[in-house]
C-alpha cells in the first residue's frame, strides 16, 4: 500500500489508532496510509475504536477481512456495530515470518505465538513443521513476548518488521499457507469521508 496525500481539512499531527504493538501489520498499514499522523497502539480492537469515539484519536485503522481466513473477528463485527464511517479501505499483502530469539534454530521450536488471525493463515505450515500454535493478543506483541522470554523453544509469527523492532532472528520467511494472502483494512472516522 502506498501512502496517500492528506485530504483537505485533515490537520497534521493527528492520531491514528490501531490494535496491536509497534511492528504489527496494522501499525505498518497506519504508517503507510497516514504518514502524517502519530500511529497509536491499543491492546484491543475495542480500545482502538473507543479511542476514536472519544476523540482521543482522529481515525482508526482496523483489519476486517483476509483472503485466507475470511472475516477477522471480533474486528469486523465491532466495526459494523460502532456506527463510524469507513472513509477508506486498502488491501495489503500479508507475509508472515517465523521468528525466535537470537541463536535459536528452527528444529528447536515447539510453539509459535501470534494473533489468532495470523495463526489461521499459516496452520498448514506450522503443522508441517510440528509446531504448536499459541494464541496471543497481537502479532508484534507475540514477538515482544518471545524476545523477552529468550526461550529457543518459543517462536512468534509476525511481520518481518517485528523481528527488527524486538531483535529476533527470522527462522523462516513466508510461512503463510497461501501465496495470495491479503488483508483488507478499513480507515474509520467519526465524520463522513
Amino acid at each position: 500500500m502506498e501512502g496517500v496525500g492528506r485530504p483537505p481539512g485533515d490537520e497534521a499531527g493527528g492520531r491514528c489508532a490501531y490494535q496491536g504493538a509497534p511492528g504489527a501489520f496494522s501499525h505498518e498499514a497506519c504508517l503507510d496510509l497516514r504518514p502524517w499522523d502519530e500511529a497509536v497502539a491499543y491492546d484491543s480492537f475495542e480500545a482502538a475504536i473507543a479511542a476514536l469515539q472519544s476523540g482521543e484519536a482522529g481515525c482508526a485503522l482496523i483489519p476486517v477481512e483476509n483472503t485466507s481466513i475470511g472475516r477477522i473477528e471480533p474486528a469486523a463485527s465491532l466495526v459494523e456495530a460502532a456506527g463510524l464511517n469507513v472513509v477508506s479501505e486498502v488491501w495489503r499483502p500479508i507475509r508472515l515470518a517465523l521468528m525466535g530469539p537470537p541463536g535459536s534454530r528452527l528444529g528447536e521450536v515447539r510453539t509459535a505465538e501470534s494473533h489468532p488471525a495470523a495463526l489461521g493463515q499459516c496452520t498448514g505450515t506450522l503443522a508441517g513443521l510440528g509446531i504448536q500454535p499459541v494464541e496471543a493478543f497481537d502479532t508484534a506483541g507475540a514477538a515482544r513476548a518471545v524476545a523477552e522470554a529468550g526461550d529457543p523453544t518459543r517462536a512468534a509469527v509476525a511481520p518481518v518488521r517485528a523481528a527488527e523492532v524486538y531483535e529476533l532472528s527470522i527462522l523462516r520467511n513466508d510461512i503463510q499457507d497461501s501465496e495470495d494472502n491479503r488483508t483488507r483494512f478499513v480507515l474509520l472516522s467519526p465524520q463522513a469521508g
